[in-house]
């Protein structure tokens, strides 16, 4: 007998969805049975994202950096980052080097003097906003003072009012980052932030508030990114639940995870479910989970080396 010499299987969100009300003792039958285990399967997703690393969404991404720039922006479906260093020379295959940058807590990060410092970045605060734009605009370009080039870095409003004191905002289709705000301007502002285009605006254009996720890093960079390059490995958030034929933004092993975890939420949903069914269900999930989030793991020894400081008087 001879074997299939296939490994492609995989459940579509048609096939996922079935399997999961069958292990609840029912039968899909209706849009909404099939809206509501869609929903419960985004929500299962972002439980994963809570419980730890997932291997399979770590990206390697990087950013060049501006001189005097110490806000810049990161993809907005980054949960976080991992690891993250300073590449200096970009590029160049015989001087490019990277260099570790410490991750600091914003507590660390409010409490030096000097934010406007320049020099190689050695220190970098995760910021991590929601990602979220404001439905309202907060303020708008202030008479008079339209934005009339791609490179003016003054911005002046008719209020400051709901506007962080730093961060980014939102005019048109252009993001724009800023540090300082004095008075109602916009002082020293980054133009053209998050992959957008910078251009003109209008006085009177609404303004909005981007709470973008971003890295604050400090010394301010002192050379271009030709120079100085922050290169990252983040974790991103599991892509949404599809409309059927799609399969899942998972690896093989964690399907019977996913199909044990959405028969349990769905479980949970119906009241036809007997509670017996419910705990076993529970517990077929979470030993699936544990099976999968083991496998799912670096493999690497890890070495642990003391570092010794001596203090003299």
């Amino acid at each position: 007998m001879t074997t299939t010499g296939i490994t492609t299987f995989n459940l579509d969100m048609n096939d996922l969805v079935e399997e999961a009300y069958e292990r609840c003792g029912l039968e899909l039958r209706s849009g909404y049975d099939f809206r509501t285990a869609r929903r419960s399967l985004n929500l299962l997703t972002i439980e994963w994202a809570n419980r730890g690393i997932n291997l399979w969404t770590l990206e390697q991404g990087q950013i060049l950096m501006n001189t005097g720039q110490a806000i810049y922006p990161i993809p907005v479906d980054t949960i976080d980052l991992l690891d993250t260093v300073v590449r200096t020379n970009n590029g160049q295959a015989n001087n490019q080097i990277d260099i570790n940058i410490s991750r600091i807590s914003e507590s660390t990060y409010i409490t030096i003097p000097n934010k406007n410092a320049n020099g190689r970045p050695i220190q970098v605060w995760v910021n991590r906003q929601s990602g979220n734009v404001a439905t309202i605009p907060q303020t708008t370009v202030a008479a008079g003072n339209p934005i009339t080039t791609t490179d003016q870095t003054t911005i002046t409003l008719t209020s400051v009012t709901g506007l962080p004191t730093q961060g980014f905002v939102n005019i048109g289709s252009e993001t724009i980052g800023y540090q300082n705000i004095v008075g109602n301007q916009i002082l020293n502002a980054w133009r053209g932030q998050n992959g957008t285009t910078a251009t003109t605006h209008t006085a009177g254009a609404d303004v909005y508030v981007n709470n973008l996720p971003c890295i604050n890093v400090w010394p301010t960079p002192n050379a271009p990114g030709t120079q100085y390059t922050f290169v990252y490995y983040r974790m991103r958030r599991i892509q949404d639940a599809g409309t059927g034929v799609r399969t899942e933004d998972i690896p093989f092993r964690f399907i019977p995870c996913m199909a044990a975890g959405l028969a349990y939420y769905l479980s949970s949903k119906m009241p036809e479910v007997d509670m017996n069914r419910i705990v076993m269900l529970k517990a077929d999930y979470d030993q699936q989970w544990d099976f999968a989030s083991s496998e799912d793991r670096e493999k690497a020894p890890v070495r642990f080396v003391p570092r010794n400081m001596f203090y003299y008087r």
